[in-house]
């Protein structure tokens, strides 16, 4: 008698926050295309410490179906750990990341499931190839991060590509054993390697609540990025030093010359001001930045787990990592 081949599993991770009014939508449009790709699911829906009713919502669609395992932070700890907690908690022969406000096309899990099956990859992601809606200022330094990135370190980040995304349990292990602390996940996708598929798809709206990313959380996350990623920042803050004092150095002998060959002797208070509050700021620029790297590496010694799982229908999970 032939032996029956296992049926592959899906997990796919929904970091969500504040997400009460699009979660009825997103579950209904996934669950239709996951029900078609012929294989086992679970959808692992994140409560990031929402302060509306998103958590009432999982509970109620977990209910409904049983293909929905929900796990519910005990505050809110930040979409990074989020999509941490997921992967820890996932069962599946492959693991992806995707959206709740269905701006990531839940139709396109069909194309990455298809091409993770040729054998030839590893991971399937999505990169927009626009970013309508977005405003003009966004759009540009998006832009410009990207290009900055990938100048100044060795992982290799793709512009328009997000989170959405489906791994191999291989690729999924190796991101899960990366456990730092200051997780930035575009970087880890890109540090880890493996071949990567990638499938374009037109920027979509969402299809209900407001974003929670401001554009200022967006520059701390483009800082966190370049921090966690490339030591660029403290080259800078050494030129800086270097140049400083290289200048500050013919200055002098400027003075000198002027002094002993021609007579002129050092006038304005003015002058000196400038030169103390230039060479002044240029040295809190450079402590600044080397506090952020301080600052990292505190918060990575001191060892706090990424997250902690106050509630969750799944028996068996990790509640603390």
């Amino acid at each position: 008698m032939a032996t029956k081949t296992k049926k592959k599993m899906i997990s796919v991770i929904v970091p969500c926050f504040n997400e009460e009014e699009a979660l009825p939508f997103f579950h209904t449009e996934t669950s239709k295309v996951l029900k078609k790709l012929g294989t086992d699911y679970e959808l692992i829906l994140v409560n990031d410490g929402s302060s509306d009713k998103t958590l009432d919502v999982m509970k109620s669609l977990a209910k409904k179906d049983k293909h929905v395992v929900y796990l519910s932070f005990s505050r809110n700890f930040g979409k990074e750990s989020a999509m941490y907690a997921g992967l820890c908690n996932a069962s599946g022969d492959y693991v992806g990341f995707i959206d709740a406000d269905l701006q990531h096309p839940p139709i396109l899990l069909k194309d990455m499931l298809n091409a993770l099956e040729t054998g030839k990859y590893d991971c399937a992601a999505c990169r927009r190839i626009d970013r309508k809606g977005d405003s003009k200022i966004r759009t540009w330094f998006a832009r410009k991060f990207y290009k900055l990135i990938n100048m100044i370190s060795d992982a290799q980040m793709v512009d328009g590509a997000g989170d959405y995304r489906l791994m191999t349990r291989e690729m999924a292990d190796a991101i899960i054993s990366m456990s730092e602390y200051n997780r930035f996940s575009k970087g880890i996708f890109s540090w880890v390697g493996f071949n990567t598929y990638w499938i374009d798809y037109e920027n979509v709206e969402r299809v209900a609540g407001k974003t929670s990313w401001s554009f200022w959380g967006l520059v701390k996350y483009a800082i966190d990025g370049i921090v966690n990623f490339s030591n660029a920042p403290l080259d800078l803050a050494s030129f800086i030093g270097l140049g400083t004092t290289v200048l500050a150095f013919l200055y002098l002998l400027f003075i000198v010359i002027k002094y002993a060959f021609f007579g002129d002797p050092v006038q304005g208070w003015a002058t000196l001001a400038c030169i103390i509050l230039i060479t002044g700021g240029m040295q809190l620029f450079a402590l600044g930045i080397i506090g952020q790297y301080i600052g990292k590496t505190y918060m990575e010694v001191k060892n706090r787990p990424h997250y902690i799982i106050s509630d969750s229908n799944k028996k068996s999970i990790n509640k603390i990592k």
